[in-house]
């Protein structure tokens, strides 16, 4: 449940319900959430639909806001009141603006606000990487969505436990270890096993793939089936081999999520549930609580059009439904979690449905509250990547050549002012900036083409512009000192001032509206929107032509508190801000 979070809204509540009647029996907090954003800026700094006080008051809304014009007091702090059909636009006095919003966003206190009370616990499990594939760019996508998913509810006063399930068991490493086993002459690499071992599984898929049809299929299958039988009891060689090479998977992932700042309160495995879960789902059936149907185990759920949901096939052995039961269970029993969020693209839908249903009827009470939040693919300008056939294009080699690309198109020229350390960490923050920002500026229902140029320009819609409008802001703060605490805000009265202010305004409901849907994107327009903002008055208001120091020192003040809210929000977003650019 969302908090009077916004003294400005709280105020302008307070006006329209001291100009209703005292039988409407109306609150504060039945108005606070009916504000939103003019479509024209210069319409007003906020908006209220008369839609719900005009069906309580049984008035069209469009009269209704008529009315309730005529009875809304204006003062020193509500300049104007403007009907637009069924909306109230209001203005507030820029001194109003200045001590309700822009003085608590430079105190620091702003950024403190509880925007949410009684919240459920919740559980965000995502970056799913399989072991001995190599990770790639698509794989960000789902690392970024989770990470910023995270962060937005835990600013937003959720409590939140963060977890991913690596999948370390199943075909694909068998195929990896029998290549290793029976066909790779490469000698190992003494840095980059991770990858290296990645390249080892395509191979072998292509081919196993060409040998289907061949003398050699039976004999590979029957090689495969001994490897995963070793996997399974835990002997032998194979077994010995899966753990040397899982740990070199495991290796590339925590290099991945350390340049990435992602980290997690739970590291689930599939390797743990893996027999947990088939002799879970024994048990259950043992009890009643699930079919037999064809020698194989599972529930028909036909009734609720998700037809039968195979738990064990007839040879005894799980699938991926049987590992997300037991591992729900654990989820619900070990973090005493009330909500779980499944961060996973869009193919697995019928599945999570499926499990979802199961938990259900097996009468765990947190089912109604598991979402699978679905994303599309990352592709690339020529098509869709696969693993399997090698068309990928690996993570570690293309953040370092992005990082190389930064340093050449826009750091080089600082070598003789930066040091060596200073540009490889800002290519860095760019670099990260870029693909974070690529990430997740997509809606989640859509598509994402990888396109590295487009990605780091800077002048376009980007991390790398945002990043580059607060390092504009830190370095005339740098050069022209911090603006002193008292600030005369009523001299800020230029259109692209306020624009700016309007723009501020909207911080804290754009972030609980982001975490709130699970649409990140929705943060990522807005800063965009704001660092262009901040630079159209950059360019309208040049500080150092300011016809007095107090509008320089107000102008500048109204640039630092810019700046805090970019970095802010990018910092949700899991973007750094480099000091210089």
């Amino acid at each position: 449940m969302r908090t009077l979070h916004d003294p400005l809204r709280v105020f302008l509540s307070q006006k329209i319900l001291a100009a209703l009647p005292p039988e409407s029996s109306l609150t504060v907090e039945n108005l606070f959430e009916q504000f939103v954003e003019p479509p024209n800026s210069e319409l007003g700094d906020l908006a209220f639909g008369c839609f719900i006080l005009a069906k309580l008051q049984k008035k069209a809304p469009a009269i209704l806001a008529q009315e309730l014009k005529t009875k809304i007091t204006l003062d020193g702090d509500l300049t104007s009141v403007e009907v637009a059909g069924p909306y109230l636009n209001f203005k507030f006095s820029i001194p109003k603006i200045g001590s309700a919003l822009l003085e608590p966003i430079r105190q620091g206190s702003f950024f403190k606000t509880v925007l949410t009370h009684h919240t459920p616990k919740t559980m965000i499990e995502y970056s799913q990487p399989n072991t001995h594939k190599e990770l790639h760019v698509g794989h960000m996508r789902n690392a970024c969505l989770g990470d910023a998913l995270v962060r937005l509810l835990r600013y937003c006063n959720y409590d939140i436990v963060s977890a991913t399930f690596p999948g370390d068991v199943g075909t694909h490493v068998a195929k990896c270890l029998w290549y290793l086993k029976f066909h790779n002459s490469e000698p190992i690499p003494t840095s980059g096993r991770g990858e290296w071992i990645g390249r080892i599984y395509s191979k072998a898929h292509l081919q196993l793939e060409a040998e289907i049809g061949t003398p050699n299929e039976n004999e590979n299958r029957a090689q495969l089936t001994q490897i995963l039988k070793d996997l399974e009891t835990q002997t032998g060689e194979n077994f010995a081999l899966w753990r040397e090479t899982r740990q070199w998977s495991i290796d590339l992932m925590k290099q991945v999520y350390a340049w990435a700042d992602i980290s997690f309160d739970h590291w689930y495995w599939e390797s743990d549930v893996d027999s947990a879960s088939v002799q879970y789902v024994k048990d259950l059936h043992r009890q009643g609580l699930l079919q037999t149907s064809q020698g194989a185990v599972g529930l028909d759920l036909s009734e609720d059009g998700l037809g039968f949901c195979l738990l064990l096939k007839s040879d005894g052995t799980g699938l991926y439904a049987t590992k997300d039961l037991e591992l729900a269970r654990r989820k619900f029993q070990e973090h005493k979690i009330e909500k779980s969020i499944y961060v996973v693209d869009l193919r697995q839908e019928l599945h999570f449905k499926q499990v979802f249903k199961v938990l259900e009827k097996l009468n765990f009470p947190e089912a109604k509250n598991c979402l699978h939040l679905k994303y599309a693919f990352v592709e690339l300008p020529d098509g869709a990547m696969s693993s399997r056939k090698g068309n990928i294009v690996p993570l570690m080699e293309l953040i370092q050549k992005m990082e190389e690309t930064v340093k050449i198109n826009y750091l080089n020229r600082y070598a003789d002012e930066w040091s060596k350390d200073d540009i490889d960490t800002v290519a860095s923050q760019v670099a990260k900036g870029a693909i974070k920002y690529g990430m997740l500026k997509m809606d989640t229902n859509k598509k994402i083409v990888f396109d590295m140029t487009e990605w780091l320009k800077i002048d376009g819609e980007s991390g790398p512009f945002i990043q580059y409008s607060v390092a504009r802001i830190k370095s005339l703060i740098r050069k022209l000192g911090a603006p002193p605490e008292k600030i005369d805000w009523a001299l800020l009265q230029h259109p692209s001032e306020r624009k700016l202010m309007q723009a501020l305004m909207n911080f804290h409901s754009t972030v609980l509206g982001s975490a709130e849907t699970q649409r990140p994107h929705l943060l990522c327009t807005y800063l965009y929107d704001l660092a262009k903002r901040f630079n159209l008055f950059y360019h309208d208001c040049p500080l150092m032509k300011a016809e007095t120091d107090s509008l320089k020192q107000a102008r500048l003040a109204l640039s630092e508190a810019s700046g805090q809210i970019l970095q802010r929000g990018l910092s949700l977003l899991g973007i750094p801000t480099p000091e210089k650019m």
